[in-house]
């Protein structure tokens, strides 16, 4: 019996949309064996020279000018892609796209980025009949994200639902289902191994992040993260620089993070474990980062969102009493001092962060599973004798 085909397309603009797609995609196919999936950063496949050149301009425009991505995203946020992003987006990878979907005849089509969901949308309304479900992974909805041709949003809340309704998408098109968080962030790691792994003492341990890109501005460099270091006799710090590994040696070579309990970490697919030991984390409030950290009820604070997306999912958390925004560095000393003198009450919280939780990583899969199971069996094509260019898992 053939297996059902679950195409995931995302895009490289930050790591969060990526690592929702991986997450759902070990989700589906541990929920169901008669499931596979693929997981393909559409603009990085189809562009691998180009799509790196466009990611790095992203980035330098979002770390170097917020204010002027805030203005874009606002002016921009009730509205769909616009026409000339719209003719970008179809010369770019329409045809490209419409060949991938041809050859590896998906029946669902999940997107965790806006910019493929309008593509496949736009190929939908030519007359493709493979569902598309898309998963949006902030706790916001930019107009860029809705499409009449998506048949299935998933939300990370009932307020993004709500938002959804208010701009003329039916319900009945919309499952509230959370942000999907790869299997991993649900377990239970031993401390005692994984301090032994990375070399950690058992004290007082605050987790350190720079967003999807591991990347610190100047100023919080020079400000928050020295104001931290100040405080490693007490409390050991873990600076995480994802793959950005310029900027960890940049902060080897100043001796003030050169300290026993400074631990300064490169990429890693074990952030998993060392959120099981962290009792703070200090980030930007990216959506996929805290809904991570939510998982294993790990208190937040919040530094620098920018303008638009992060600055309404830190406003979540916050309403939420998950985390705080850094207003001063005094703040920081009073979480800092709580973590010191009254640790037993801080673990009680991370407790109750996880009772509270009302989604998780399987209720996207279902919802998936459960489309396939009452959809109509459509007829299967055999594919085509010549090597294909992309392999299922």
């Amino acid at each position: 019996m053939r297996k059902k085909r679950i195409l995931l397309l995302s895009e490289g603009f930050g790591k969060g949309h990526t690592q929702a797609a991986h997450a759902l995609s070990v989700e589906l196919r541990q929920n169901s064996s008669e499931i596979i999936t693929r997981v393909l950063e559409l603009g990085a496949f189809l562009h691998p020279t180009l799509a790196p050149w466009i990611f790095s301009a992203y980035r330098r425009t979002v770390t170097s000018q917020p204010k002027l991505y805030g203005m874009l995203y606002r002016n921009q946020y009730e509205k769909s892609l616009g026409r000339f992003a719209g003719l970008f987006l179809h010369r770019m990878f329409y045809s490209q796209t419409k060949a991938i979907i041809k050859q590896l005849k998906p029946d669902i089509i999940v997107c965790t980025h806006p910019f493929p969901s309008a593509i496949v949308s736009r190929l939908k309304r030519a007359g493709l009949t493979v569902p598309l479900f898309t998963v949006i992974t902030d706790y916001d909805v930019h107009g860029a994200w809705i499409d009449s041709a998506v048949d299935k949003y998933m939300v990370s809340t009932p307020k993004v639902q709500e938002r959804l309704i208010a701009r003329g998408v039916p319900e009945t098109n919309i499952e509230v289902t959370g942000i999907p968080v790869h299997p991993d962030f649900h377990l239970e790691h031993s401390k005692v191994q994984t301090r032994k792994q990375f070399g950690l003492n058992a004290m007082p341990t605050v987790m350190v992040m720079g967003g999807g890109w591991g990347v610190f501005k100047k100023e919080e460099k020079e400000e928050l993260l020295t104001y931290l270091a100040g405080w490693s006799k007490d409390i050991q710090l873990l600076i995480c620089l994802g793959t950005n590994e310029k900027a960890r040696q940049q902060l080897l070579e100043e001796e003030i993070f050169r300290q026993p309990n400074i631990h300064l970490i490169g990429y890693t697919n074990e952030i998993n474990k060392l959120m099981d030991i962290s009792d703070l984390l200090i980030t930007k409030p990216g959506g996929m980062t805290c809904t991570e950290a939510m998982a294993k009820g790990i208190p937040m604070l919040f530094y620098s969102p920018i303008p638009g997306q992060e600055e309404m999912n830190c406003q979540y958390f916050q309403d939420q009493g998950y985390g705080q925004m850094i207003t001063s560095l005094e703040m920081v000393d009073h979480w800092f001092k709580l973590l010191l003198e009254q640790y037993p009450e801080l673990s009680k919280r991370r407790i109750t962060i996880r009772k509270h939780q009302k989604f998780g990583a399987q209720d996207c899969s279902r919802a998936i599973i459960q489309y396939l199971k009452l959809s109509d069996q459509r007829p299967y094509r055999q594919a085509s004798t010549t090597t294909p260019l992309i392999q299922w898992y």
